[in-house]
């Protein structure tokens, strides 16, 4: 399906308040994964990231939690984790249930400011009660911007030998997912029957000018991501898979990984797959990693649907 969701063993929900121009995207485990992340960017909003250390003590995790709303929208992983709660997920403590719920945010504030409480237990509810492929202008991608077009949630996904690879990512960059003279994506390399336009670049493309949204979104940025596959791994397996993955963003987006951008990738494994045979099998999935959030990023802005009050133009609105 080119989803996340070919990852066996996870779900997905979206929680989308249009009215205030936010949401929550949340990826709930069918049984607690192997998660990992790295932290790249030079301002990042997130929870639970500590835990995930390789020397850290702790049970696998029940969500991952990606939200805009800013600094307020870890709230939102509050949500998750009672709604979750409630479902009898996470680890026993007594008559309790303790769910495990990283979080990260992208800064998209701009107008009053969404219950991300009630969003992120709706993203639960959404994740347990149908598949949900939505790409675009949806859930913590709602307000998503990159530089002079809007953003948004993006997902891709591949088979590397028995094992899937999948990314998801809410794209709200500073830097651009196009070149600068036009409609070609950066990532268009790596691009898989024709996901975001097939556009082929010429040569006069001019991908090396250095193209922000600073000036009309001074503090609206950063982009979040979790890739994903049933490959079994430990937890600082994890850990390289989310490092790697990061070059997705560097491929797809320029410039990536700004003092202005708070960019955190996880990873996570369902464990539904065996480990990789070999160091060339696991330099595969690195590099499966890499090429789905790429391709993640660029169906995000292609696939973006205008909103009253937009500040930037969709992709199909500037370039048709």
């Amino acid at each position: 399906m080119n989803h996340i969701l070919d990852v066996p063993g996870l779900r997905l929900g979206h929680a989308t308040d249009h009215e205030r121009r936010s949401g929550v995207t949340t990826a709930v485990f069918d049984e607690p994964a192997v998660a990992g992340v790295a932290v790249h960017g030079g301002a990042p909003g997130s929870r639970e990231t500590e835990a995930l250390h390789p020397s850290r003590l702790g049970p696998g995790v029940d969500a991952i939690c990606l939200s805009g709303g800013s600094a307020f929208g870890l709230a939102s992983a509050d949500g998750v984790m009672t709604a979750l709660a409630d479902h009898g997920r996470g680890f026993a403590i007594g008559p309790h249930r303790v769910p495990i719920v990283p979080a990260a945010v992208v800064f998209d504030l701009s107008g009053p400011r969404a219950d991300f409480r009630a969003l992120g237990a709706a993203s639960v509810e959404a994740a347990l009660a149908a598949p949900d492929m939505t790409v675009g202008t949806v859930g913590g991608g709602c307000n998503a911007m990159t530089a002079g077009l809007k953003g948004g949630f993006g997902t891709a996904s591949m088979r590397v030998g028995e094992a899937t690879v999948g990314a998801m990512v809410i794209a709200n960059a500073v830097g651009a997912a196009v070149a600068a003279n036009g409609p070609w994506f950066r990532a268009a390399p790596f691009e898989v029957n024709g996901e975001f336009g097939g556009l082929t670049a010429p040569a006069d493309a001019d991908f090396s000018s250095v193209d922000t949204k600073l000036g009309a979104v001074m503090r609206g940025n950063t982009t979040i991501a979790m890739v994903a596959t049933d490959a079994t791994m430990t937890r600082g397996e994890a850990h390289r898979m989310a490092v790697a993955a990061h070059d997705g963003i560097a491929l797809a987006v320029w410039p990536a990984h700004t003092i202005m951008d708070g960019d955190t990738v996880f990873a996570a494994s369902t464990g539904r797959a065996p480990a990789a045979a070999s160091m060339q099998d696991t330099i595969a999935l690195h590099a499966a990693a890499t090429q789905c959030l790429a391709r993640a990023i660029a169906r995000a802005v292609y696939e973006a649907t205008p909103r009253p009050g937009d500040r930037f133009p969709t992709w199909r609105e500037r370039f048709g």
